[in-house]
């Protein structure tokens, strides 16, 4: 007969002394992910946008919780140090899932948390509210390659709110829905009747849930996890119209990159960041100014959620 043993957190978890903080006097706190420095951008524009994506909830008085791991512990709040360690790093720190946590703990190595990682981690220090750019999703071509990311399964059992500029643009965006839907997982438009694909605000897809006012949104949390329906929230936030990209263009890159990820034999977590980067480089720069520009957006309007949620 197995014993269900007590886990002793401390011995993985590290929380810095401003989140500690928080989390002692129930103040609000976002969650940051550390894929996005890492994997996302080139140094030092990553630097620059996670230290500008802190100060964004800094200055509307919610504590930033950017999480990572850092030779092998679970980092909850990281130093200035840190941060930009991993923004020198790059592609040299492991890029980690859910799946790979225990890999990268167990053998003290540094890793830079997805979705899935930084929700799982966050749900672990108490932290109920997240802000990204995109969710991961349904791949394209998803009968041939079965590629779907664990970011949605993480979803499903959570309890994690997501502020994000909804799937990325480079997924299958009416399957994923689909999958979201099988999965119980609250999809919210904010101001918005379409599923907004990452760099462009709007979408041929509708979303099930439109909402205009904050306050509902942080009412709409509580009330589901009050009523013990466990999993996370999609919240989509689309990039302001003054910062989108052509969406006719931005199909157009996506599947002239996907076609070339095809020829490379590009696979698994490779994908994202190999197209991400290709869409870069044929857009001359102007994705990753959209991609800055939507997670800064998100961070602000994760800012008011958790203020509003905190205090309710």
């Amino acid at each position: 007969m197995n014993e269900t043993k007590s886990i002793n957190l401390e011995k993985y978890l590290s929380i810095s002394d401003e989140v500690k903080k928080a989390l002692e006097n129930n103040k609000p706190i976002v969650a940051l992910e550390s894929t996005i420095i890492s994997h996302g951008m080139p140094y030092p524009k990553n630097l620059e946008t996670a230290i500008e994506a802190e100060n964004i909830l800094r200055k509307g008085g919610v504590t930033p919780a950017t999480i990572a791991i850092i030779k092998g512990k679970l980092k909850v709040g990281l130093t200035l140090d840190e941060l930009t360690y991993l923004a020198k790093q790059g592609r040299n720190v492991t890029k980690t899932s859910r799946r790979d946590i225990p890999y990268v703990v167990s053998l003290s190595l540094d890793g830079a948390t997805t979705v899935s990682a930084t929700m799982f981690i966050a749900s672990l220090a108490k932290i109920k509210i997240f802000a990204t750019g995109g969710i991961g999703g349904v791949h394209r071509e998803v009968n041939k390659t079965m590629d779907i990311s664990c970011d949605l399964e993480e979803l499903s059992k959570t309890n994690v709110a997501i502020i994000c500029s909804g799937a990325k643009a480079i997924l299958d965006i009416p399957k994923t829905l689909e999958y979201l839907e099988t999965k119980g997982v609250l999809v919210i438009g904010y101001k918005t009747n379409k599923m907004p694909m990452f760099y462009t605000s709007s979408s041929p897809y509708f979303v099930p849930i439109r909402m205009d006012n904050i306050k509902d949104i942080a009412n709409t949390m509580k009330v589901k996890w009050d009523l013990g329906l466990d999993g996370g929230i999609v919240i989509c936030n689309p990039i302001p119209k003054e910062y989108e990209m052509n969406e006719k263009e931005m199909n157009d890159e996506i599947s002239n990159a996907l076609r070339k990820m095809e020829k490379q034999n590009i696979t698994g977590k490779e994908i994202t960041p190999f197209l991400l980067s290709e869409i870069e480089k044929q857009t001359k720069g102007k994705s990753l100014d959209s991609n800055i520009h939507l997670f800064h957006h998100n961070c602000y309007i994760a800012m008011q959620i958790a203020k509003e949620y905190y205090n309710s």
